[in-house]
């Protein structure tokens, strides 16, 4: 039976918690309201990326139980092609996630804020590279999906994935520590 290497679950999907408004959220309005309609902005392409990479990760793992039940490993292929195709496009939802993050940093809101956005931002820089690699990954076992002249490199590739997605899981975490210590500055203000 052919074996190919087992992708484990992200431990972490994001999704932002962020809401600062002192009225209604909208970008014309103060800062507060800045940063909602950015955070509200980002968690759009981040719901849009959970959603794709949710599914990138199905289709591989279909791939893979298929070659490791003996199917015909060059018809999974095409599955695995979809997968990658479905992570490049969650990795392009994630890179949208990036620049509103950016912004709420700049804007004249609490220190805390700004810090929490700094974490998340680099939560997502970390995701956004290892989910990189990830696709790295996907065109490598496109060429050879039985890792028959690859396994190295795919090992390689997913050991930088892994230490990518810890990366991130930590500076979420660190986000998660800001907005545990202020939740008078992390919720809706009415």
């Amino acid at each position: 039976m052919a074996r190919i290497l087992f992708r484990p679950a992200l431990l972490t999907v994001i999704m932002l918690s962020l809401a600062l408004s002192t009225g209604c959220s909208g970008l014309l309005g103060g800062p507060y309201d800045q940063a909602n309609g950015l955070v509200d902005e980002a968690n759009e392409a981040i719901e849009e990326h959970n959603r794709l990479f949710e599914e990138a990760r199905v289709a591989y793992e279909e791939a893979r139980e298929a070659i490791e039940a003996g199917e015909d490993a060059s018809g999974e292929a095409e599955r695995i092609a979809r997968a990658r195709e479905t992570m490049q496009e969650a990795w392009d939802e994630l890179e949208e996630a990036r620049e509103p993050l950016s912004e709420v940093q700049a804007l004249d809101v609490e220190l805390e804020i700004e810090e929490y956005a700094r974490s998340l931002s680099e939560a997502v820089d970390a995701q956004i590279s290892a989910e990189g690699q990830e696709i790295d990954f996907y065109e490598l076992l496109e060429q050879d999906p039985t890792l028959e002249n690859g396994r190295t490199e795919a090992q390689d590739i997913l050991s930088e994935v892994d230490e990518g997605y810890e990366e991130a899981e930590e500076a979420y975490e660190r986000a998660q520590e800001i907005a545990d210590a202020n939740p008078e500055l992390l919720r809706e203000r009415y």
